[in-house]
Parts: structure tokens; sequence; C-alpha cells
């Protein structure tokens, strides 16, 4: 994994190679891809470029101007990729054999273009004619730095079908004559949309893996967290962008406490709230409560003040449960999915008492057909476990427990509710 921690909190250590590398990787992209237009050749050099890197650099030093080092390999290897293609190719080699400073290494090094192409980046590989699944891969591969081994061993596949998905990626923003830059016609604000739906899924990832015998993936939940930083450094005013990292921050506040001393899952109710990260509480509810002032609510800064309302209770028996579920019902309003609508399910249920919870459920589930949608079927089981649970109906609660252990893939989570269903008690 490589490590994201921000050099301001290492006091007065240098920073990483692997930190600048992370930090450096959308500059260098966006200055070949700016220059040459060619995105999967330019992304492919830079992959080398960083390998190079991290190579040399372990052996001698960080250089002190190390973007216009990494630039400049990056160009030489764009060359070399390019001098290497035929008859169809041969216009951009020329383009490229017609800058000198580019193939005589005794010039100067080329210009580093103050200009940060990050939001360039994250947008062009967000683009519309990709499937979530490569917009991910690309994001973390482009603008993440990101080895594709990394990325496959996060998302559980093998390094050869990741590989073969982040080229057909780049094949396709080919084929759609994808432009590096957004101009005016292009719909901007739909593709932040969907920067912003990529970074969340990232995240969701790295909080609770999909499957495999970890229940977390740390690598995914900090990357998403630093590039969620990032989309709001280059989108100040954006309020659904700081919703967006403060979600984050008030989620990645409870981590330590979601498992026990055998790796157990330990749900919120139960957890230690003297492990959560009062660093992060602080940020994410002064990031809301700077967003909610804009008066332009959106989804992320719905789901952030959900998070909010959570983290502010000293006891779990204390939490404004009637306020979260009026939250839901809002957000459902603006996000009829349904992950929202078993929230606001959960949320009834705690508000109002078990009985009012299961028969919504029950009606979202006839109306909506909760227990068929792939992102919520085995929860939706596990819901209605709790619900019945709480209820006394022990044998209902145990099936349905024992439904959910079977439909999850997440070792973790599967134990978890096998123990419930054994344990259920009236």
């Amino acid at each position: 994994m490589i490590d994201d921690a921000d050099p301001a909190d290492r006091g007065s250590e240098r920073p990483s190679i692997e930190h600048v590398l992370r930090t450096e990787t959308p500059h260098v992209l966006g200055a070949l891809v700016r220059r040459f237009g060619r995105f999967e050749l330019a992304e492919d050099a830079v992959q080398e470029a960083l390998l190079v890197a991290h190579r040399r650099w372990a052996q001698d030093r960080i250089p002190d101007e190390p973007r216009s080092w990494l630039i400049r390999v990056g160009y030489r290897r764009m060359i070399d990729q390019l001098r290497s293609e035929q008859a169809a190719r041969r216009r951009e080699a020329d383009s490229a054999r017609a800058d000198p400073v580019l193939v005589d290494p005794t010039q100067p090094g080329p210009a580093v273009v103050e200009h940060d192409d990050s939001l360039d980046l994250l947008l062009l590989c967000c683009h519309p004619t990709l499937s979530e699944a490569s917009q991910v891969a690309l994001t973390l591969r482009a603008v993440g730095g990101l080895t594709t081994a990394e990325i496959a061993r996060a998302y559980g596949t093998t390094e050869t079908t990741m590989g073969t998905r982040i080229s057909r990626a780049k094949q396709s923003l080919r084929r759609a004559g994808a432009r590096f830059e957004i101009r005016d016609g292009d719909d901007a604000a739909a593709r932040i949309t969907a920067v912003m739906r990529v970074l969340y899924l990232i995240y969701n990832e790295g909080y609770t893996a999909t499957s495999g015998e970890s229940l977390t993936r740390t690598d995914l939940s900090s990357e998403a967290i630093r590039l969620a930083r990032m989309l709001c450094t280059l989108l100040p005013a954006d309020p659904e962008a700081t919703g967006l990292l403060a979600l984050m921050l008030l989620t990645e506040a409870r981590r330590e406490a979601r498992t026990g001393p055998e790796a157990e899952l330990v749900v919120l109710s139960d957890q230690d709230r003297s492990r959560w990260n009062n660093g992060q509480i602080a940020e994410g509810r002064d990031l809301i409560e700077g967003a909610w002032a804009r008066r332009q609510i959106g989804p992320y800064q719905l789901q952030a003040a959900i998070a909010a309302v959570h983290v502010q209770s000293p006891r779990a028996t204390e939490t404004d449960w009637p306020q979260i579920a009026a939250l839901y019902l809002w957000l459902e309003h603006l996000q009829p999915t349904a992950p929202v609508r078993l929230s606001r399910a959960v949320a009834v249920g705690q508000a109002f008492g078990p009985r009012r919870g299961l028969a919504l459920l029950d009606e979202l589930d006839r109306e909506q057909a909760l227990s068929d949608d792939p992102l919520v079927t085995h929860r939706v089981h596990a819901v209605r476990a709790h619900l019945l649970e709480q209820l006394g109906e022990v044998q209902r609660a145990r099936a349905e427990f024992r439904a959910a252990a079977n439909l999850t893939t997440n070792d973790i989570e599967r134990r978890y509710l096998l123990r419930r269903a054994d344990g259920a008690e009236p």
C-alpha cells in the first residue's frame, strides 16, 4: 500500500517517496496529456516514470524539483512509445520529433505548467462512456497513482483482470474522442457528480469490503479521503464536495471501534465510543456545518448530517433517532435508492419502535422489491432479523440472520450474523 499520510502530520520529517509520487502523479499525467492528447499512452508513461523514480530516489534522494524530474522521464517514455508506432500513428511520432526539447537530453527540461490538472483528470477518468467499475479503476490508477496490482488486491481480483479493465477503459476514452479539458457545452456539473459518486464508491468499498477475510480495506478508504480533500481544494465553493469529505471523516472516525479483539464485527450500538477519532469528528462537523450554511442541500450533506447526529451522542441510548429518521426521509426524496430506503426503515424502528420499523420495511419490500436489489439483499434480511428479535420473534429472527449470512460475501459479517442466529434471545 502506498502511504498517503499528510506530511504536515510528520513533524519535521521530509515527505516520503510514496507521498511525493502520489501527490505529483496527476500533475505529471496532466502535463503529458495536455502536450500529446493521448491519455492511454500518457498514463502508461507516467506509471513507468513512477517506477523509475521509486528505484532511483530510494538509492539517491528525492530531487529538489520532483515534478520536473518526473515530467522529463515521462516525456521520454512518450517519445519511445510514439516512435514505436507505425502507419496510423506516424502523425503523433512526427509531431513529437518536431520538438527538440523532448528528444535531446542535453536540452533544458520541459517547463512545468503552473496549472493544477487534478480536476481535469478526475473528470476524464469519470467520462460517461465508462462503466462505474472502469471509472473507479481508472481514477485509482491515473489520479491515485496505485499500481494495477494494488487495485486488483483491493477489489479481490487478479492483476490480469484488472489490467484488462483499465486497458479497455483507456481504449474507450480514445474511441470516444474524450478531451482532456472540459469546454463550453460539456455537462461539467454531471461529470463532477460522477466524480463524487466514484469517490463515494471507493470509500464504501474501503470501509466495508464487499468480500474477503477483512472487514475493511484501509488503502481504499484512505485514498478516497485524500482524493476528496483534493476535490474540496479544487471546488471550494461546492457544498456537496464538502459534504462528501465530511461524510467520509465522520464515518472513518468510527473505524477502530468497529471490530473487537478477535477482529469480530462490533455494531454501532455496541461500540466503545472512547475509541472514536475525535480529531476526524471535529473536522467533519466543522465541514458539514459550513456546507449546511450555504443552504444548497444535497445527498452527501444529508448523509454527513446523519453521521454527525450519530457521533455527537456520548451513548448509543442518547442518539436522536427521530432526527435521523427525518433526515433519511429527506434524503429519500432526493435519492430514492434501496440503501437509503432500508436505512430509513432502521431509523424508524429505532425512533418509534420495532413494530413500526418492521411494517415500513415490509411495505418498502413489497413496493420497491428491496430483497431483490443486489445492493442490499443480505442487509434486508439482517435488518428484519434485528427487528424481529426486538419483538421477541426468536425463531423468525434466527432464520433471517441465517439468510443474511448465506448472502454476504464478507467473512467477518458472515461470522457476526451466524453468531446472532445462534444467540438470538427474546
